[in-house]
């Protein structure tokens, strides 16, 4: 440790993530406006998802291609497994296009953090989990409202069956657990994920290249070691990405089926 110290004082060979990653310089100014690393990650993500589902829905085919099959695959796991199945056909048919936009736009954004040369995702900044988080939130108020003018808030801060002296209690809880915590802990738990996903892998690469470039002789095994569950922890990331596109949209979906129940 004391050796690994001196190195960060010395040249800088060793180069620990920080915090400062999540804010990078400035690639070039659009106005008053950065375009960062982080922007460019959040844009080579939607134009690699956008011109995949073109390409894949631009001539579709009864007896669809290799291709075609792969976007079809995609497509029907969020209908089918996420909006079919929480919200009903009915339901989940009104809402397929934002379950599908939110898990497709999620996913591409947590792939960019393996991504060699960008390597941050772009869901790791709080704006855009904040805003996916919003058009959630506004999603189930929305749904709710619409299914039920006159009682969803109702419903939702004075739960039927509740002894009308304990509404004191659980009308705050209600109100804090169904309107403030809920968008909250969608932003956070996919921001935070994220983040320690970027400091992981870049901990890991950061000492490999130290291990084998910085001080090498009997260090070197270390650095293999190093790379190993650099390696590891990339395929890992690959399935928290998904997870956390998985996990946002299938609470939004869950949000949702709770605000058109006909109770909730």
């Amino acid at each position: 440790m004391t050796l690994i110290a001196s190195a960060e004082n010395g040249d800088g060979a060793f180069h620990p993530p920080s915090i400062l990653d999540f804010f990078p310089p400035a690639l070039f100014h659009i106005g008053p406006l950065e375009f960062t690393r982080i922007n460019l990650a959040q844009f080579i993500a939607t134009a690699i998802l956008v011109i995949l589902l073109v390409i894949g829905t631009r001539r579709m085919r009864v007896v669809p291609g290799r291709f075609q099959s792969i976007i079809e695959m995609g497509m029907d796991f969020v209908r089918v497994s996420i909006a079919h199945d929480i919200l009903g056909r009915k339901d989940g048919d009104r809402f397929v296009p934002l379950l599908m936009t939110m898990f497709f736009m999620i996913l591409c954004m947590n792939l960019t953090g393996i991504i060699p040369g960008i390597n941050i995702a772009g869901t790791s900044v709080i704006a855009v989990p904040l805003i996916l988080a919003v058009i959630s939130y506004v999603t189930f108020i929305y749904a709710g409202i619409k299914k039920s003018p006159a009682g969803f808030f109702k419903n939702a801060l004075f739960p039927s069956g509740v002894p009308p002296v304990l509404y004191l209690i659980v009308t705050p809880l209600e109100f804090l657990s169904t309107f403030i915590i809920r968008p909250v802990t969608l932003t956070l738990r996919l921001l935070m994920n994220m983040i320690v996903g970027h400091l992981m892998l870049v901990l890991f690469f950061s000492a490999t290249h130290f291990f084998f470039f910085g001080i090498g002789g009997g260090w070197i095994p270390l650095g293999a070691g190093t790379l190993a569950f650099g390696f590891a922890f990339t395929l890992f990331e690959v399935l928290v990405a998904f997870l956390q596109a998985y996990v946002f949209t299938i609470l939004t979906a869950v949000y949702i089926q709770l605000a058109v129940a006909e109770e909730h």
